[in-house]
């Protein structure tokens, strides 16, 4: 019987891409005890408007260059809550689920959050509970007693959590020593996405920004969109 481990950094309300991770996962490590990278989807995520697509940022306060994502802090001298339900109540205003979306919204700003990681991780979590998405167990790595760093420790964790599966996103091609998992006997599969397309509003269909576009348009039954499957490592390079 497999057991499939998929490790990713928090990002603040993730594409779909990411839910669909969560969904293939028995356990879901949150790998946020690594350098912040400037620019990530850790702190900003894409929202669709009347205008076309736009970034929704998370102010970062006293950020230093080589923090790590659970070390980076939220800047709560701006009302940045706010500032990001307003632009998610103005861009839906006209969508059929708009208010189980700003519920949802204002779950996560309810919490008491310090870090990026923080309130990334419960955006995650809120996302998954809307949809369904309970099969999974989530970790933090920190709380893992695995040193090291890049493959090895990811190939750790796995191997740690009785893996047989590493599931992962596109991103990894260009790092990832797959040999290393080879020997351990775990097999390597990157996610096929299926980009799915639903009722959206204000132009063509895009499927890269937040999952708050899902709530908003498509409510609880949206999660028939998140579906998709993946595919070896090998047959994916090629």
């Amino acid at each position: 019987m497999s057991r499939n481990i998929v490790i990713s950094q928090s990002m603040y309300f993730p594409w779909v891409g990411l839910l669909e991770q969560i969904r293939l996962a028995d356990v879901f490590v949150h790998y946020d005890d690594v350098q912040y990278s400037k620019g990530s989807f850790s702190n900003r995520v894409q929202v669709k408007g009347i205008n076309g697509v736009s970034w929704m940022t998370l102010p970062l306060r006293d950020y230093h260059l080589g923090q790590r994502i659970d070390e980076v802090m939220l800047d709560d001298r701006t009302d940045w809550r706010s500032k990001h339900r307003e632009i998610l109540r103005q861009a839906y205003r006209k969508a059929p689920y708009r208010d189980e979306m700003l519920a949802l919204v204002d779950r996560v700003f309810a919490q008491s959050v310090e870090t990026v990681a923080d309130i990334s991780r419960q955006s995650m979590l809120e996302l998954a509970a809307y949809f369904g998405l309970n099969r999974s167990q989530f970790l933090s790595s920190q709380t893992l007693p695995i040193p090291g760093a890049s493959s090895e420790r990811v190939c750790d964790i796995v191997e740690h959590l009785e893996g047989t599966v590493y599931i992962t996103g596109h991103g990894a091609r260009n790092y990832l020593n797959h040999a290393l998992f080879e020997e351990k006997g775990i097999a390597v599969e990157y996610m096929q996405y299926e980009r799915t397309p639903y009722p959206q509003l204000h132009g063509d269909f895009t499927p890269y920004v937040t999952a708050l576009d899902l709530v908003a348009n498509c409510g609880v039954e949206g999660a028939r969109m998140i579906h998709s499957g993946t595919i070896g490592w090998k047959e994916f390079a090629q």
